[in-house]
Formats: C-alpha cells, sequence, structure tokens
C-alpha cells in the first residue's frame, strides 16, 4: 500500500461521525410506532423522551398510501422540540418507511435546517426544556455557530476550491460526482473541529479524488 493510499485510508476513519460511547441497539431491535398525527407522535415524546435513549422507529405512510401518519417533516419538527434528531431511513413495504429518531447525542452537531426550523418552533412557542437545553448547549459551545448546511445548499468553501484548482486530475473527477457523493467531501470538511484537521482533510481528499475515489 502507498503512503498516499495508507494516508487517505485514515482520514476516512478518522472523518466518519464520532460514534457513541456505548454501542447503540440495533436498528432491528427498535420498537415501530405509526402516530396518525402530530399530536399522537407528540404524547407519546411527553411520556417516553428521557426514557427511550435508544430511540424508536416510526412507520411513516408514503404519499401514495391511503392510511395518513405523522409526516416526515412533522416528525422532525416535533422531535426537536424534545431534544430528539432523526437518523437512518429505512424502506419497509410499499406503503411506508421507517424512520429512525434518538435522543441527540451530547456535542453532536447542528445542520442549518434544524437551526432553521428551531427558530420557528421557538417563535410558536412548541419548544419543550428538553429541546431548549439541546439549543443552549449547542449555542454555549459553539455548535450553533458551526452549524453546516444540508446537501441541497452546501457551496464548495473557498479553500477546497483552491487545493482543487492546484490538481486537475482532483478537481475534474470531483466535477463528475452527484450530489450525494459531493456532500460526503464537503460535509467532512465543513464539520472539522480545529484548522489543522480541516486542512488535513482538504489534502488528503485532494489526494483521493486525483486517483478518482471517492469517500
Amino acid at each position: 500500500m502507498s503512503r498516499t493510499t495508507r494516508s487517505a485510508a485514515k482520514v476516512l476513519q478518522a472523518a466518519a461521525p464520532t460514534a457513541p460511547a456505548s454501542s447503540p441497539k440495533p436498528t432491528a431491535s427498535l420498537p415501530i410506532h405509526l402516530f396518525e398525527d402530530i399530536q399522537s407522535w407528540e404524547t407519546w415524546l411527553e411520556t417516553n423522551h428521557t426514557t427511550e435513549t435508544t430511540g424508536v422507529l416510526l412507520k411513516i405512510s408514503k404519499k401514495s398510501c391511503s392510511v395518513p401518519s405523522v409526516t416526515y417533516d412533522e416528525a422532525v419538527d416535533t422531535a426537536l422540540c424534545f431534544g430528539w434528531i432523526d437518523g437512518q431511513r429505512k424502506s419497509h413495504d410499499e406503503n411506508h418507511f421507517l424512520q429512525r429518531f434518538t435522543p441527540r447525542r451530547k456535542a453532536s452537531i447542528w445542520s442549518k435546517r434544524n437551526v432553521d426550523k428551531v427558530a420557528v418552533l421557538v417563535e410558536s412557542g412548541r419548544m419543550r426544556p428538553a429541546g431548549q437545553t439541546e439549543v443552549d448547549a449547542a449555542k454555549a459551545d459553539g455548535r450553533w455557530e458551526k452549524a453546516y448546511a444540508g446537501s441541497r445548499t452546501i457551496a464548495v468553501p473557498e479553500d477546497f476550491e483552491v487545493a482543487l484548482s492546484r490538481n486537475k486530475k482532483a478537481k475534474n473527477f470531483f466535477e463528475t460526482l452527484g450530489k450525494t457523493k459531493r456532500f460526503s467531501f464537503l460535509w467532512r470538511i465543513e464539520t472539522a473541529k480545529r484548522a489543522e484537521t480541516r486542512k488535513k482533510r482538504i489534502d488528503e481528499f485532494v489526494a483521493l479524488l486525483a486517483q478518482q475515489k471517492t469517500l
């Protein structure tokens, strides 16, 4: 294995989202709930948001389903009120998908989408103490200001753009990537906690892209 390949392999491991201190409960063993509306999901969270620490799977109806349920966006808004966040989505059947929701882990990063959602929730008086506690903690330690853009709106940062411009192979390959694969690079750059970590990731990603490889 070449030095570049070994170095790239290391950054892939380092750039991955931090796992919780204890092993999470396997998704397959989580309870599955279908809530017909916001109120029923909110009522469940009022009772269980501090006790169901491994989270739940919400069975959410697709648009084509004749039996309604709380929508994904409604579920996210309500979860934020109680300090919970959405996680992995899984297919289920022709009428539903499963969406995992869990309590927010300590020091987890925020998306700009959820920052914007919280502003609306606060204005409408929907935030609960548990949700506000998570917001206050993020504002206190700087995570609020560092919230990252989503895949639809994230832009290529200037320092990464400059690095790509110095390597034609990397730049050309990056420009061929779809939105999801581009986001996997940009997200890891934007969520680096230290300047030296950010620079290292940029250098490693340029080397990786020059080999026409993705994360």
